[in-house]
């Protein structure tokens, strides 16, 4: 069979299918399917959901909703804090067999900062020296849920750049900068990322929509507007990370609407080392260890390697 193996920075995978941040919990996934969940995880690395410095109770209800072609939330980054990732999901994490890439979120330089700088010590203390090849960072810079923080600094080319500057002095390990694509010039933002130090890009989160309630007519959504995801999404996420591949001199995590194995060799011909499953591992949460599998036989039959295919879209027919 075909070598899925991917080195992302520091990071070895067995294959290169992820989750997106904030749709898997896998703790509660062995709760309900057994502790095999634990012991042979369906993902190559394991993102976890977003971490925030303080408690969040997230956006007022209701928060998700499916709707033609995908899903679209409003959560709010809801999240029990720092302190307690640290104290009770971090030891745990660190015990899964593959990799583990910490989201963070923050309002503010300063916060992302400090909790980079727990992460880290955190993480020495728990693992040692080599914990740089069993743990990245994954900025979260694009939630459309949040009204300030966050949500501002990745529409920002100066303010992307800085905070990628201020993390890279404090973070020796990988670093990923996740994208929104709810900006005019994604990859310029992508360039500003790169150029400040972040050894990846992950694009995209998810497209900044409304849904109206149809007997109110009024906005569905607690928060109003929420996060678009899902196969609607799959042609302009497809779109970024053709811009990005171009633009940028660092590996690309592709997503957006990923669910079958034709998207993954879509998304790693126009330039994903990596590929993340989404909204369609709430149906399956299986699903990205059957996408590696059917990788595998796709490549095969098409007589590929996983490095001819990644970028094939660019190569002139």
């Amino acid at each position: 069979m075909v070598d899925l193996s991917v080195q992302l920075g520091p990071l070895r995978l067995d294959h290169p299918v992820i989750n997106a941040s904030g749709t898997m919990e896998i703790f509660e996934l062995a709760e309900t399917f057994g502790p095999h969940v634990l012991e042979r995880p369906p993902v190559a690395a394991y993102v976890s959901k977003t971490v925030t410095l303080k408690p969040r109770a997230g956006n007022p209800p209701p928060r998700i909703l499916e709707t033609a072609g995908g899903m679209i939330n409003a959560i709010g980054l809801s999240g029990p804090g720092l302190d307690v990732f640290v104290k009770e999901d971090l030891p745990r994490l660190l015990g899964l067999p593959c990799p583990l890439i910490i989201s963070i979120g923050g309002f503010s330089t300063g916060e992302y900062e400090v909790i980079a700088g727990r992460l880290q010590e955190a993480l020495e203390q728990l693992v040692g020296e080599g914990w740089i090849e069993r743990a990245g960072l994954e900025l979260n810079i694009s939630c459309p849920n949040v009204h300030s923080g966050c949500a501002s600094i990745g529409s920002d080319t100066h303010e992307t750049g800085e905070l990628v500057k201020t993390i890279r002095k404090r973070w020796p390990g990988l670093l990923v900068v996740k994208l929104t694509p709810n900006v005019a010039d994604i990859a310029a933002v992508g360039r500003a990322a790169v150029s400040a130090g972040a050894d990846a890009i992950a694009a995209v989160n998810t497209y900044k929509g409304l849904v109206v309630d149809r007997v109110s007519l009024r906005p569905y959504l607690g928060n109003i507007t929420g996060g678009l995801s899902g196969p609607a999404i799959k042609p302009l996420a497809l779109r970024s990370v053709y811009e990005l591949f171009d633009a940028v001199e660092a590996p690309i995590i592709g997503m957006g609407g990923i669910a079958t194995v034709e998207d993954v060799l879509e998304f790693m011909s126009c330039g994903a080392l990596v590929v993340a499953v989404g909204s369609a591992g709430f149906r399956d949460p299986g699903l990205a260890g059957v996408l590696a599998h059917q990788l595998a036989v796709a490549l095969d039959t098409r007589g590929l390697t996983r490095a001819g295919l990644l970028g094939l879209a660019h190569r002139p027919v």
